[in-house]
């Protein structure tokens, strides 16, 4: 149940701005006083992330409706509101948000050596953008948070990034850019045909068949480039491979979940007949990125590069579960968003640690790690079993449901997903024998184990497979009464018709209402 002690007090406005508000104070701090400002970056961040629990703690999870909500007037000529909640469906990714962000600043200790202060408040612009993504419940400010979060991501990779960084944000930008737009324009025929922002109004809109289709594909186009899906994933390889380890953390832990969050808080919820026309495509779109993503990372020799495509094949997975329209595999859906953000957060991070040591993300260059860094391996492995979905990581049981979820709906879609859990533990494990298994490489010959600090940042992820793995019911039951209440709301949209003829009702809708 929601303390009534937290009723009345603005928590999500809190988790939002103490950011900000972190990153100001880092503003006015002399550039001379590194070790300052990182220490205050990890006490803002371990703040925020201190008061997010009680999300945690305090969530009703027998109530399918918004919770913790705030709503204040702020455009009133266009009837905009400072509007935030959260539901099932969000409210485990503001608490990964803000641990992903303690953790993003531990694992940067080290390896920012330059504008130290500026990573840090570009780190933190970064986390509060993300986390309003999640909590707002009003369209305009829900893409004023979108679009925000581009600015300070820009910087990270394209000021920190490798050697071809520049290349790589514009990229970036420009795709997440050209579906936002795409997304702005079907924001403004919703508000001029329905008059608000209010996403728990815009639930219960009734709109025609055809416009669905064309705003359905409108928000398609903003939601497909971050999950990201196939043929629109190709920024995604390049960004992780040119970014910072944090940004890498940032873009496989959160960013990317955005788009499947996406889908789920308004592309199933505005367009219910819209969403049932379009599963079957949406699934087959769904299966590409799982068999070709895995696919692809058998033919890399660059560790972020092989780990940044396992990202497109297991989102594969989540888009997969979230167009099966069942209860499993939507359930499965977001808590696979949830483990992929622990597990592929996890593996960038252990790259970033070999990288700091040796500056090459060639697999070539390693080869008997297990002798050298045997802590390090050790974790390695963990995160490599929990994504290849081994029983009793958090890995199977995100996979598991996606299937099962799908075999009801799809079994035909199964069999052909199915393929890609053989193809993960195949690239996987192929990685893992490369980098651990052979005989010791000279150039590693010597290399340091882990330091304490590089183990704590690790130690977290390490406590979320298991937990996850072992006990799923703690995070799944935030989910139930909120995801059912969502497929209720698509399946009593009813029979659709063929959508040429979506189509041509849309085009009428938008050119003579």
């Amino acid at each position: 149940m929601v303390d009534l002690r937290l009723a009345d007090f603005p928590l999500l406005s809190l988790i939002i701005w103490l950011p900000v508000a972190g990153a100001a104070l880092l503003f006015v701090i002399p550039r001379s006083q590194e070790a300052l400002i990182k220490i205050v970056a990890l006490l803002v961040a371990l703040a925020d992330f201190a008061v997010s629990l009680p999300l945690w703690f305090h969530f009703d999870r027998h109530f399918s409706g918004f919770q913790f909500v705030e709503k204040h007037t702020w455009i009133k000529a266009l009837g905009a509101h400072y509007f935030l909640g959260v539901d099932g469906i969000s409210v485990l990714f503001i608490l990964l948000s803000a641990l992903i962000t303690v953790l993003c600043i531990l694992i940067s200790w080290e390896s920012i050596t330059d504008k130290v202060k500026e990573f840090y408040i570009a780190l933190l612009l970064t986390s509060a953008a993300m986390i309003g993504v999640f909590c707002a419940l009003d369209l305009l400010l829900f893409y004023v948070f979108w679009e925000a979060m581009l600015i300070p991501m820009y910087l990270i990779i394209g000021i920190w990034g490798g050697p071809r960084r520049l290349y790589a944000t514009i990229k970036f930008v420009l795709y997440t850019l050209l579906g936002s737009v795409l997304m702005l324009i079907g924001i403004i025929v919703i508000y001029l045909k329905i008059g608000t922002f209010e996403v728990p109004t815009l639930m219960r809109m009734g709109l025609p068949y055809g416009l669905q289709v064309l705003l359905f594909l409108a928000f398609f186009a903003a939601f497909a480039v971050k999950v990201p899906m196939w043929p629109v994933h190709t920024w995604l390889p390049d960004a992780h491979t040119e970014a910072p380890t944090a940004g890498s953390v940032i873009l496989a832990g959160i960013l990317i979940k955005m788009g499947a969050y996406g889908f789920l808080r308004f592309s199933l919820s505005f367009f219910p007949k819209a969403t049932l026309a379009l599963a079957v495509p949406m699934l087959v779109l769904s299966i590409i990125a799982i068999i070709y993503g895995a696919l692809a990372c058998l033919a890399q020799t660059d560790l972020k590069r092989l780990i940044a495509y396992s990202s497109v094949s297991h989102m594969g997975f989540v888009t997969l579960g979230i167009f099966s329209l069942t209860a499993n595999g939507v359930e499965g859906a977001i808590l696979q968003m949830i483990n992929h953000g622990v597990v592929t957060g996890a593996l960038f991070m252990c790259v970033g640690i070999v990288y700091d040591r040796t500056h090459s993300r060639e697999i070539s260059y390693y080869g008997g790690l297990a002798t050298v860094m045997p802590i390090y391996a050790a974790f390695f492995m963990v995160f490599t079993m929990a994504s290849i979905g081994l029983p009793g990581t958090n890995g199977f049981i995100g996979e598991f449901l996606i299937l099962l979820g799908t075999f009801q709906a799809k079994k035909w879609a199964t069999v052909f997903a199915a393929t890609g859990v053989i193809l993960g533990a195949c690239y996987m494990l192929w990685l893992y024998q490369r980098v651990f298994c052979q005989k010791v490489n000279p150039n590693i010959a010597g290399l340091p184990e882990m330091k304490l600090r590089e183990l704590v940042s690790l130690l977290p992820m390490l406590i979320l497979v298991l937990w996850i793995g072992i006990y799923p019911k703690s995070f799944l039951s935030f989910m139930h009464p909120s995801v059912n209440g969502l497929l209720q709301h698509v399946q009593a949209a009813g029979p659709v018709t063929s959508i040429t003829q979506l189509i041509k009702e849309g085009l009428h809708a938008i050119l003579f209402a």
